[in-house]
C-alpha cells in the first residue's frame, strides 16, 4: 500500500491562501513520509475546488520538495487541449525529477462546459478523443502539420491515471494500462439507495483488473475522505460546520433532494471516515476496497477543517491509519531514495 495526500485547495481566505496552505501541506506530507501528493481541477467555483491551474501548483510543490510524487487529480481533459496538457506535464516532469503522476478524467462541474463551448452531454465522447490525442502525443506521434511534441517524455505513459464513476471507465482504464483512481464518494441509484461505496465500486475493479493487458501490474488508488483528530469533539465540532455547508452547496446545486439532513446522515451518505485515529481505521476497515487498492489517497473534503488540523490529521494518518494497512515511512522513503 503506498499512501497519497490529496487536496482539493479548499482552505479559508484568499486563492494566495490557499495555495500557500495546500503548499504547507504537501511539503508536511513529503516530511511525514508520504509517496504522493494529488491535487484537483476546477474551473470557475471556488466552494467546488480552488485551483483551475494544476500543473502551476505543482510546479512550485517541485521547488519545494525533494522525493515525494506530485499528482494531479485531475486533468479536466475535455476543457483542455490535449497538445498543452502533453507539454506543460513533460516539463513539469523533467523539472520535478520524473515525480509526475498525470491523472486525467471527463469530470469537472456541469456547470463549467458552456464556458468551453461544450455540453455536459458530451464530455466522455470529448473525453474519449481527447485521451486517444493525449496518448498519441505523449508517444511521439506526428501530429497535424507533421510536428512533434518537445520535449519528448514517453515514460510518462507508466504513470497515467484515469478517473470514472462507471464499470465501462473502468474498463477503458485497465485496457490501456493506465492506474484506476476511484472516488471517495459516488452518488446512489434509486434502485439501490444504501449501497455502500464498495458495492458501486468492487465491480469496476473487477473490469479493470479483467482488462488489463498481460504483464501490467495493478494500480489503483481509492481516495477517501479522511479526518482524524486527537479529540472527537474537535472532529464533530468541524464536521457540523464543514459538512452541513456542503450539504447546503449541494442542495443550491440540486444535485440532492431540499431536505435537512442530520451530520451523521451526511457523514454515511457522503462515505467520510473521521474521529480519533482509532475510530477512522475501524471506519477504513470496513471499506472492502482498501483490501483491493494499492494506494490510498487521503483529503479531509468535505469537513474541510482549519490548516493546522488538517496538518495533524496528516501526521495522524501516517503514524496510525496507514501503517494498519501495510504502509510503512521507511518503506516509503526507502523507495524513494533508491
Amino acid at each position: 500500500m503506498k499512501l497519497g495526500f490529496f487536496t482539493r485547495v479548499l482552505d479559508e481566505g484568499s486563492a494566495a491562501e490557499r495555495y500557500r496552505c495546500a503548499l504547507a501541506q504537501i511539503r508536511h506530507a513529503e516530511a511525514q513520509g508520504f509517496d504522493s501528493a494529488w491535487v484537483a481541477q476546477h474551473h470557475f467555483h471556488e466552494f467546488e475546488g480552488g485551483l483551475p491551474s494544476p500543473f502551476v501548483l505543482l510546479a512550485q510543490a517541485a521547488a519545494l520538495t525533494s522525493r515525494i510524487r506530485l499528482a494531479t487529480g485531475i486533468v479536466t481533459l475535455p476543457m483542455e487541449m490535449p497538445i498543452r496538457v502533453a507539454e506543460d506535464a513533460t516539463v513539469l516532469d523533467i523539472m520535478s525529477g520524473g515525480r509526475l503522476e498525470l491523472g486525467v478524467g471527463s469530470g469537472g462541474n456541469p456547470e463549467a462546459f458552456a464556458a468551453f463551448g461544450l455540453k455536459d452531454a458530451d464530455r466522455r465522447t470529448v473525453f474519449g478523443d481527447k485521451l486517444e490525442e493525449l496518448l498519441g502525443a505523449l508517444r511521439g506521434q506526428q501530429l497535424n502539420g507533421g510536428d512533434r511534441v518537445y520535449p519528448a517524455r514517453p515514460e510518462l505513459l507508466e504513470r497515467m491515471w484515469y478517473a470514472t464513476f462507471s464499470v465501462d471507465g473502468s474498463r477503458a482504464a485497465g485496457r490501456l494500462g493506465m492506474g484506476l483512481l476511484l472516488s471517495r464518494t459516488q452518488p446512489r441509484t434509486k434502485e439501490a439507495p444504501d449501497a455502500s461505496l464498495a458495492d458501486i465500486q468492487d465491480p469496476m475493479v473487477d473490469a479493470y483488473l479483467e482488462a488489463l493487458p498481460p504483464g501490467v501490474a495493478p494500480r489503483i488508488l481509492a481516495s477517501r475522505s479522511v479526518f482524524a483528530a486527537d479529540r472527537r469533539e474537535d472532529v464533530m465540532r468541524f464536521a457540523e460546520v464543514g459538512l452541513q455547508r456542503y450539504h447546503k452547496r449541494l442542495v443550491a446545486l440540486g444535485r440532492v433532494p431540499d431536505a435537512p439532513r442530520s451530520t451523521a446522515e451526511i457523514i454515511r451518505r457522503q462515505d467520510v471516515h473521521l474521529g480519533t485515529p482509532e475510530e477512522v481505521l475501524a471506519s477504513l476497515k470496513a471499506d472492502r476496497i482498501m483490501d483491493r487498492a494499492t494506494e490510498l489517497a487521503v483529503q479531509v473534503h468535505s469537513v474541510d477543517p482549519p490548516h493546522p488540523y488538517v496538518l495533524r490529521s496528516i501526521e495522524l494518518v501516517a503514524e496510525h491509519v496507514a501503517p494498519a494497512f501495510g504502509w510503512r515511512r521507511e518503506a516509503a522513503e526507502a523507495a524513494r531514495a533508491a
